[in-house]
């Protein structure tokens, strides 16, 4: 039986006051990109000394991380020490996750669109990852603006399956993490982002109520609204807050604790800006956060370097970002605390 009061007191320490979400959950395939960049080989060995540098970073972790997001083979690694990885970030007073969905794969009869697979013997694995220490999960699907796309097919096909991963979890004692992610890969503005952000969240929302998942044992992990990478005219970070608020208002209920945001390949420093400049913009009706991955991670990477030597400066590197994200989520973040 649902224990809704665990979940929602999992979900408020997920979006807790000056924390967020780190986003460790790369696959093997995807974390080899990281690992390429400083030209360390991409071993089982490798891939765990870059994550215990980060998860190891006390001053980070402590004060404000409040959740990690884990692959399989994390959540089942031990650290050098012989500490199994969850356990070293419970001590922190963060809650460990796990990202349970198998990834995209082609729509059938949608050319450009993809549905996130995933939902075959789903209750089992969420059985197995509380036993395993999780706390939460993710899944994330994703929605692309092109000529044509997204269709009302792809969208509802991807909502529904969020609804169902949610309701799977929140049965199964996970708090879920609903990741409908409008891409900002093309070329289309951010009016269009707008429109087709509010199209999904509103649709979303609607899948959610069917399968029956409480909002107050979720946490939603949205797009900002923002135009396209390849798009004439950027939106300025102004806009940005502006309109993603304008959505959120319209289509997520009071009910839900707190929105993570992705940072879904913005820079580090835009991805922070957005948020503060939302938070500043409050009071608001749930608490907005961070969940983000490259964009928390990639200065740590860059001065870890895969070195033994640089873990101390990888770490303060790790915990400035995150700390700048922390101010971000008080409307306290400014670019001098950033050149501090």
């Amino acid at each position: 039986m649902m224990d809704l009061k665990k979940l929602n007191d999992i979900a408020n320490r997920m979006v807790a006051p000056g924390k967020g979400i780190l986003a460790a959950d790369e696959s093997t395939g995807s974390i080899a990109k990281r690992l390429d960049s400083i030209s360390t080989p991409n071993t089982e060995e490798n891939r765990r000394d870059y994550r215990e540098m980060m998860f190891s970073a006390k001053e980070a972790m402590s004060n404000y991380i409040s959740g990690v997001i884990l692959f399989d083979e994390t959540i089942r690694q031990k650290a050098k020490d012989g500490t199994p990885l969850v356990e070293m970030i419970a001590r922190t007073g963060a809650v460990p996750g796990i990202k349970l969905d198998k990834g995209p794969k082609p729509l059938p009869f949608a050319p450009g669109e993809v549905i996130t697979e995933g939902l075959d013997g789903l209750p089992a694995r969420v059985e197995e990852y509380v036993k395993l220490g999780a706390g939460f999960a993710k899944w994330r699907a994703v929605i692309d603006i092109g000529k044509h796309i997204p269709t009302y097919n792809c969208i509802n096909a991807n909502t529904m399956t969020l609804a169902r991963y949610a309701a799977i979890c929140q049965e199964g004692g996970l708090v879920p993490i609903v990741e409908p992610e409008v891409l900002m890969d093309g070329d289309h503005d951010i009016d269009t982002c707008m429109r087709i952000t509010e199209w999904v969240l509103k649709e979303q929302f609607h899948q959610l109520h069917y399968a029956g998942v409480k909002l107050e044992g979720m946490i939603l992990k949205p797009n900002m609204v923002i135009a396209g990478k390849k798009a004439a005219r950027q939106a300025s970070p102004e806009e940005v807050a502006e309109k993603t608020l304008i959505v959120l208002k319209r289509c997520v209920p009071a009910a839900v604790p707190g929105i993570a945001f992705l940072s879904g390949g913005q820079s580090s420093l835009d991805a922070t800006r957005h948020l503060h400049l939302m938070n500043a913009a409050g009071p608001l009706p749930w608490r907005l956060t961070y969940s983000y991955g490259r964009a928390l991670q990639a200065d740590a990477l860059k001065t870890w370097g895969g070195k033994p030597g640089n873990l101390a400066a990888g770490q303060k590197a790790f915990a400035h970002r995150a700390r700048m994200n922390a101010l971000a989520t008080g409307g306290k973040w400014s670019d001098k605390a950033e050149a501090a």
